[in-house]
């Protein structure tokens, strides 16, 4: 549908790192709307990837909205660092964020968007005290750490639920849903109230990266 207010954020941790800046390129003259940006620690979850200094020049190779996810613990330490790298948003795990208010109000003095993610088992319920305060409600439709992995069925309804949630409290936070993501279950994650498509496998395997963007961007 042509009339949707469609995000596509392709995932660089399914890019071919040896080939960065061409993979960076090829998004750039993309229909990708935005550049999605895992950091991973190894504590959070088990799994490492990229940190500031790749960030940073992945920045200064596009000027496209950087969309940076926090899979890390204590992410207070690094908001400003993330800021300085090139973060035009900055989203944190609700499950690391023991003040997540104060953690969402440093994003944004920073002068970045700030989101918040959830975890497959974490309950929409709990963002409702800060759902007006939020630019970005992530839904992980797989279990973070890996690329690959296969779409969750019951997140379509926490998806449904946020999207109540935000028209309740008349809030304007974005949904993005990030995991398992393909051309064929695109329509339906849309159609249950996302905004925004973060896409790794599916478009890097891809033998047409583009296409599949605008697939998804189209469905």
């Amino acid at each position: 549908m042509e009339n949707r207010n469609t995000f596509i954020a392709p995932s660089l941790l399914a890019s071919n790192f040896l080939e960065l800046g061409k993979e960076v390129d090829m998004l750039n003259h993309s229909e990708a709307d935005w550049l999605h940006l895992d950091v991973m620690d190894g504590r959070f979850v088990p799994n490492i990837s990229f940190g500031l200094p790749v960030i940073s020049h992945i920045r200064k190779a596009t000027t496209k909205f950087c969309d940076v996810h926090l899979m890390i613990e204590e992410p207070e330490k690094y908001a400003e660092d993330f800021k300085k790298a090139g973060a035009d948003m900055l989203t944190v795990h609700y499950e690391t964020c023991n003040h997540l208010h104060r953690n969402i109000q440093q994003i944004k003095d920073l002068g970045m968007k700030a989101g918040v993610a959830l975890n497959p088992h974490t309950p929409v319920h709990l963002l409702e005290n800060i759902i007006n305060d939020v630019d970005l409600v992530l839904i992980m439709s797989v279990n973070p750490g890996f690329g690959g992995q296969h779409f969750i069925q019951k997140s379509l309804e926490k998806i449904r639920q946020t999207r109540e949630m935000i028209n309740h409290y008349k809030a304007h936070a974005l949904i993005e849903v990030d995991g398992g993501i393909t051309v064929e279950n695109a329509g339906s994650i849309l159609d249950a109230g996302a905004n925004v498509l973060v896409a790794g496998s599916t478009v890097f395997s891809s033998k047409d990266p583009a296409a599949t963007i605008r697939a998804l961007k189209h469905a």
